[in-house]
């Protein structure tokens, strides 16, 4: 077997954005999806949380991961925020 290591970027600013237009607060949004404040802080730095923390905001929000979520290909990244996965290969 071998170890390939994956590495990723992801950015909340579609996020950030659709609670503009929707004219909610972080701590509105917080409290309604029931998001622990340093989940909340992770995100702003845009490091990784769990889906299910997506999916509760998805659900408060009624939209699709596709709307909070952007995956950002290494060449593009700026911010250098990247998350690394060991995936094993037969």
């Amino acid at each position: 077997m071998e170890k390939l290591e994956v590495t990723m970027s992801i950015s909340y600013n579609k996020l950030w954005k659709l609670l503009i237009d929707r004219k909610m607060s972080t701590s509105e949004l917080r409290k309604n999806a029931n998001i622990a404040p340093n989940t909340m802080t992770r995100m702003r730095k845009d490091q990784d949380v769990s889906l299910d923390v997506l999916g509760r905001i998805c659900n408060c929000l009624k939209c699709d991961f596709g709307d909070v979520v952007e995956y950002i290909h290494d060449n593009e990244s700026s911010k250098g925020n990247k998350s690394s996965i060991e995936i094993e290969v037969k």
